[in-house]
Parts: structure tokens; C-alpha cells; sequence
């Protein structure tokens, strides 16, 4: 099954980071996150991306295009150029990197793409800025099982202080930062038929308003649940816990870190 990634964002809350290369490419642990959102993926067998990019697009060219040298030891014969790799990259993936418009909506990304996810069939799609110990198997099943258009994963956002739980003012209870006990928000990690390009229109077009709107009020957008771990990276704040998280050993979206 093919995956879309998002990866075309100014990410202006990031503008620290990001003046000199998109949002996606900002590293956790030496690496972009968007290596550890595909990582994520391949965790459940699923390997064939497709990248929208968009601002600073080059970037994210030029780090797959060289990604072989950059993960191996090499050997370089400088008369002839010919180069011998050695302990070369583990990652088995197909990487489509696409050009969608430095300005291009989420939407209109999405609808640029149709050439080349129409013979398909049903693929998922996230954004290039958020992690997740989220099953993907399993969100494919729920998928299938109920048989409407598209799923969106619902998620708990995560709260930006530690939670104290306090009976007769004796603190019962402490952790540090849970996912919010009330309320879900869109947590990407959709999956998708083909007929939700019918819902797309131009490159202005938003895929959260009209499009995920239309399939709301028709009865063909469900929700996936997931209350488990979710973090998005708008913020230098967030860089900096998904760091520690990594730096810890405590990185959820990656099994048996």
C-alpha cells in the first residue's frame, strides 16, 4: 500500500530551524523526522512513499538522492570515480519525491499526486511533522472493516505541563506530561479510497475544511481512536522533548527503542 507524506510546510513556528531547510528535515537524534515517521511505517511492512514537497523541496531531494553514500562506508577511486559501498543502508524503501507547489494547500498537494496513486487503490496519508506509537496494521484493518472512504486517527492532544491527581491535598498521583484526558483532535494518519480526489478541487484546497467536511456530513470519514502516544513538532518546545525523548531511550514511536 502506497503512504503519501506531507512535506511541503513553511513551518514558520519553527523559523529557528527552518529558514535553511523544510519543516520534515528538522533532525531528532541525527535524524530528519520524517525518516522516523517512514521508519514507523516500514515497522508494518509498508515501504512505498510518496513525498509532496513543496517549501525548500531540494532539500529533501538531495538528502534521499545522496542517502546510499551518506549511510555506507566508502571507497572511491578518484581517476575513474567509480565508488565500492560498504555496510550500505538497511532501509528497503521506494521513495517518489514529487513536486507540489511552494504555496500548494494540503489539499491541492494531495490532488497533484492523483497521477500517480489512481491505479492504487486504497493508501494512507500523514503529515511530514508528527510521531505516534499508533498500530498502522491496525488502523488498516479498522479501515477495511467499515468499508466508508477515508479514516482519520483520532488522537488525545498532549498537555504542555505534568498532571497532578490530589485527594485531600496529598498529591496521589504525578506524570509528567500525559496525553489530555478530554477531547480528540486530528491526528493525520488517514487512509483513504481513491474516490476522495472527487472531494479535491484546485491547489487552494484545505484536505481538513471542505474536503474532510463533505466526508463527515455524507457518513464516510471514521474516526480511528488512538489514545496512546501522539506528538506533533510545531515548536522548538516540542523539538527539543521529542530530543530528550530520543536521547532517553524513551522515544514511543519507534518499537523496542
Amino acid at each position: 500500500m502506497k503512504t503519501v507524506l506531507l512535506c511541503g510546510g513553511l513551518g514558520t513556528r519553527l523559523s529557528e530551524e527552518t529558514q535553511l531547510k523544510p519543516k520534515p528535515m528538522v533532525e531528532i537524534g541525527g535524524k530528519p523526522i520524517l525518516w522516523h515517521i517512514m521508519k514507523m511505517y516500514e515497522q508494518y511492512g509498508f515501504n512505498d512513499f510518496f513525498l509532496a514537497l513543496g517549501y525548500k523541496g531540494e532539500v529533501i531531494k538531495d538528502y534521499f538522492l545522496n542517502y546510499h553514500a551518506r549511510q555506507s562506508n566508502l571507497s572511491i577511486h578518484l581517476k575513474s570515480g567509480k565508488t565500492n559501498y560498504t555496510h550500505p543502508t538497511s532501509e528497503d524503501w521506494n521513495v517518489s519525491l514529487i513536486d507540489t507547489g511552494a504555496l500548494t494547500m494540503t489539499g491541492g498537494r494531495l490532488l497533484r499526486l492523483q497521477p500517480f496513486l489512481h491505479d492504487s487503490g486504497t493508501f494512507m496519508l500523514t503529515y511530514g511533522d508528527g510521531v505516534s506509537n499508533i498500530n498502522i496494521e491496525s488502523l488498516v484493518k479498522f479501515h477495511r472493516a467499515h468499508g466508508k472512504l477515508a479514516t482519520v486517527t483520532a488522537v488525545r492532544p498532549p498537555v504542555r505541563f505534568g498532571e497532578l491527581i490530589i485527594e485531600d491535598d496529598k498529591v496521589s498521583h504525578f506524570q509528567e506530561k500525559p496525553q489530555a484526558g478530554e477531547g480528540w483532535i486530528n491526528g493525520g494518519f488517514f487512509v483513504f479510497e481513491p474516490e476522495i480526489f472527487d472531494f479535491l478541487t484546485d491547489d487552494t484546497t484545505f484536505l481538513e475544511r471542505e474536503p474532510l467536511e463533505q466526508l463527515a456530513k455524507k457518513g464516510e470519514l471514521i474516526a480511528y481512536k488512538h489514545p496512546g502516544f501522539w506528538q506533533c513538532m510545531d515548536t522548538i518546545r516540542d523539538r527539543d522533548y521529542l530530543q530528550e525523548s530520543w536521547q532517553t531511550g524513551k522515544a514511543a514511536w519507534i518499537k523496542n527503542n
